[in-house]
């Protein structure tokens, strides 16, 4: 534990114990969905008008604290859904999240003696989802991924690659299934 305090600093593990504390109080199954856009935005976070968010998970709040995550109007997120907030999240206006979504925004094998950090050195990347975007139950989507607007990504996809506008998309890792009318 030390080592970790030692790794990160005092004032990032301070920020860390906050983060805690906020995400317990969102995570509350008991909390309704207008209440829990009220704590967000009161943290800092940025969502628009008519957006309705079930119980859902943040982590790395530490990083950018709740001001990374930006929703526009009328967004919709399902049940269990977990958004990393290490860099930021950005969703346009009517943006729907199914249930169990995963948001990645960073991969880190571990602290800095980690052996694979020589292979895969940490990297942290915006995630930015066009409007009308569907996410579909238990879909990841992966650091740095842009997905288009009114694109459809298909349940239980695994999203590594950027989605243009008004394309389906499902598997693992999604492919292109088709591209739906403009």
């Amino acid at each position: 534990m030390l080592d970790a305090l030692k790794e990160i600093g005092f004032g990032r593990a301070l920020r860390y114990l906050v983060g805690v504390v906020q995400c317990s109080l969102l995570r509350s199954g008991l909390l309704l969905p207008p209440f829990r856009v009220w704590l967000l935005r009161l943290f800092g976070a940025r969502i628009g008008s008519q957006s309705v968010l079930h119980a859902c998970s943040f982590v790395n709040v530490y990083r950018t604290g709740f001001r990374g995550l930006r929703m526009g109007h009328h967004c919709f997120v399902g049940e269990e859904c977990m958004f990393d907030l290490a860099s930021e999240i950005h969703c346009g206006d009517h943006v729907t999240f199914a249930e169990r979504v995963l948001v990645l925004t960073h991969i880190n094998v571990g602290y800095r003696d980690h052996p694979l950090q020589v292979h895969l050195p940490a990297k942290h990347s915006p995630v930015r989802i066009g409007c009308g975007a569907f996410i579909g139950a238990n879909a990841t989507i992966l650091a740095g991924i842009t997905i288009g607007e009114q694109a459809v990504i298909a349940a239980g996809a695994v999203v590594t690659e950027d989605v243009a506008a008004h394309t389906v998309v499902g598997g693992v890792p999604a492919k292109v299934l088709r591209v739906i009318g403009m």
